[in-house]
């Protein structure tokens, strides 16, 4: 059998664990290209940070890469002298975490057979197209590389900076130059937030930090409990979203009526909220955007313990203040910016100037805004479409990417973040990473029931020879 070639493009987490599960279990039947641009595979914007601050939101016991495996990344973990973890329970630095994903792919480079195992090209995707033989993948380089199925694995979508004031919050600040002594605007009051907030802390900065948000909502914390056993037939899958509120708040007030904790039934429900998602009416699903999506997220994506600490002190000491208001508008100016703002509940307009602000208010508002390039180029050929909240693109429950006119592709597809429309809890590895297998088992199928012809293009297409191009090729120097 020849085997098929896919190019997987992004080679973050999300990409990464899709082509180890395409070679794991597939490797008579594929051979994968992942195209990245970072220098560093398997950490995308998560596990990029050097910042030992830096946690995992969910526990070593539940970070494996493996889903039938569930030690595997502890195994790993204890096996290096890389944190201090008394047990499974612990919260590891997300750098550590980031090698561990790049030690998956490490066996399976290719080594000197072009057309064998796994390639990593370093360089930007610009293009995508589809055709009667396969697909292309165009770089900025101006290279092609032919393959028979693409897969998206491009994670969450950066932002432009809407001007000079502000900062990117997944760099370091004292990359930005900000004055230690100014005052700083942390838009959104998230995750995000609590890193850059911590990035701040580390790297000396003495100005006030200001972080606000609609709510003024913070990360709840873990806390030891187990997650609460959940019958799936006594899920009301279809209902409203005020009958699944009221189920909810029921099953939490019976938990904790007998000695439990809020924190079991939401980790209790998490194997089941794709369905609900997927099963909750269009209506319910815009209504929960709305007015529920901020209070699921500070309860379902919680902070460690020790973050939870660091932040509660730096409230205390005064140096973070968390505000509920809106801001009215934002000026630039030499010295940064004044922002006017108003309280949540409150008519008054206030200012406040500050010397940065940094966006942290989570993915971006508007993916048909999106910068990047390789998404860009199918939306404008009509190969994918926004879903209608306008949250993510249109894909299937196989991950088929839909066009613009209700179709199904049946060679492009997309993993991750970039699918949320669809399955909404998607940006943690134990939900990706059973997407990937399923992708993966899928795709694999599909290769073995057929016997089309299957492109053989050279592993490195014309134009990518160029010395500077040859180098960027990692594993095959």
């Amino acid at each position: 059998m020849i085997r098929r070639h896919a190019i997987v493009i992004g080679g973050g987490a999300s990409g990464v664990l899709l082509a180890y599960q395409l070679l794991r279990l597939g490797r008579r039947a594929f051979r994968v290209t992942i195209i990245e641009q970072r220098p560093e595979i398997g950490r995308g914007l998560a596990y990029h940070t050097g910042n030992p601050d830096h946690l995992l939101n969910v526990r070593a016991a539940n970070m494996s890469a493996l889903p039938e495996d569930p030690d595997h990344f502890w195994r790993w973990l204890t096996g290096r002298d890389l944190c201090q973890c008394p047990d499974r329970y612990c919260f590891v630095p997300r750098r550590a975490y980031g090698d561990y994903i790049a030690s998956l792919i490490k066996p399976l480079i290719s080594r000197g057979d072009e057309n064998d195992g796994l390639r990593i090209l370093n360089g930007e995707c610009v293009s995508i197209r589809d055709n009667a033989d396969g697909v292309v993948a165009e770089l900025a380089s101006g290279a092609q590389l032919a393959g028979d199925v693409a897969i998206l694995a491009t994670g969450h979508d950066s932002r432009k900076s809407p001007a000079a004031c502000y900062t990117d919050p997944w760099a370091p600040p004292s990359a930005a130059g900000i004055d230690r002594d100014a005052s700083v605007l942390v838009l959104g009051t998230g995750l995000t937030m609590v890193d850059y907030v911590l990035s701040m802390l580390r790297d000396g900065h003495r100005g006030p930090i200001v972080a606000m948000s609609r709510r003024g909502l913070m990360p709840t914390a873990h806390r030891r409990v187990p997650p609460l056993r959940i019958d799936e037939a006594q899920i009301p899958f279809g209902a409203n979203a005020s009958q699944l509120l009221r189920w909810l708040r029921h099953l939490v007030d019976v938990q904790r009526a007998q000695g439990g904790n809020w924190r079991g039934v939401i980790d209790g429900l998490r194997p089941f909220t794709q369905r609900l998602w997927r099963e909750l009416p269009p209506d319910s699903r815009r209504r929960f955007l709305e007015h529920a999506r901020a209070w699921w997220d500070i309860h379902r994506h919680r902070m460690a313990p020790e973050i939870e600490f660091k932040i509660t002190k730096a409230i205390a000491e005064r140096r973070l203040t968390v505000i509920a208001a809106k801001t009215v508008d934002i000026s630039a100016n030499p010295t940064g910016a004044n922002v006017r703002y108003r309280r949540r509940g409150q008519t008054a307009i206030e200012n406040l100037r500050v010397g940065a602000i940094a966006d942290c208010t989570g993915i971006a508002k508007d993916p048909a805004a999106t910068v990047n390039p390789a998404m860009r180029s199918l939306l404008d050929q009509g190969l994918a479409q926004i879903d209608p909240l306008r949250i993510g693109i249109e894909v299937g429950s196989d991950c088929a990417i839909v066009n613009r006119w209700g179709v199904s592709s049946r060679r492009l597809f997309a993993v991750g973040p970039l699918t949320r429309a669809a399955f909404w809890e998607i940006s943690a590895v134990p939900d990706i990473r059973n997407q990937c297998i399923q992708l993966a088992e899928q795709l694999i199928k599909e290769a073995n029931r057929t016997s089309l012809p299957v492109l053989d293009p050279p592993a490195v297409p014309r134009g990518v020879h160029e010395p500077r191009a040859r180098a960027a090729l990692v594993g095959h120097h």
